[in-house]
């Protein structure tokens, strides 16, 4: 049997005086949408436990089965897996967003909804300035999408990254530092 999840994450929006008083949601025609509930289950859960920000990432995590109690470590680590990256045992990722700044206050957190191409050349060039040795360790940055981007701290004297892209979100994995909403360390729970 095949499943589709379709989260329409953030779709509800807010009431707009231009649609009458209605969200977005409210004001358009869904026929596939109101088809699909009409044929489905429709209820109300929680996917996201106290005491974690209610975001997209750890309800995510909820929803394909895993506990965020347990394995959630931050944004970071879940990008780090989308953009095909490894992870050592020691390794730290910590998301690194370009972001529009005026007046010495942040405008924009999305820099102006940059592309990937710029994104790209402006995270070659922060790795290019401030990436690779450092004392006791190593610094990659690396570019994702538009705005959202990694750095990967990777402590010297460390063995190779040893878990394969795809096992980095096993039931296994858990942290090791506990959570934190911008930096994050995996490493490997008990085998079962």
């Amino acid at each position: 049997m095949k499943y589709a999840i379709v989260i329409p994450d953030g779709c509800a929006d807010e009431p707009q005086e231009s649609l009458g008083g209605k969200t977005p949601l409210q004001a358009a025609r869904l026929p596939n949408m109101d088809r699909a509930a009409r044929l489905g289950v429709v209820g109300r859960t929680n996917n996201v436990p106290k005491p974690l920000t209610p975001a997209s990432d750890v309800a995510t995590l909820s929803l394909f089965g895993y506990d965020p109690l347990v394995v959630y470590t931050g944004r970071a680590p879940l990008e780090t897996v989308a953009m095909g990256l490894r992870l050592g045992p020691a390794d730290w990722a910590v998301r690194c967003n370009l972001v529009t700044v005026e007046g010495g206050r942040m405008r924009d957190f999305t820099a102006g909804h940059i592309n990937n191409a710029d994104g790209a050349r402006l995270m070659a060039t922060v790795h290019e300035q401030l990436g690779g040795p450092v004392p006791g360790a190593r610094l990659e940055f690396h570019a994702g999408v538009q705005y959202r981007n990694v750095l990967i701290y990777r402590p010297s004297g460390q063995a190779a990254p040893l878990h394969q892209v795809d096992e980095q979100l096993s039931p296994r994995t858990t942290s090791r530092t506990g959570r934190s909403p911008t930096t994050c360390r995996r490493g490997r729970g008990p085998t079962s």
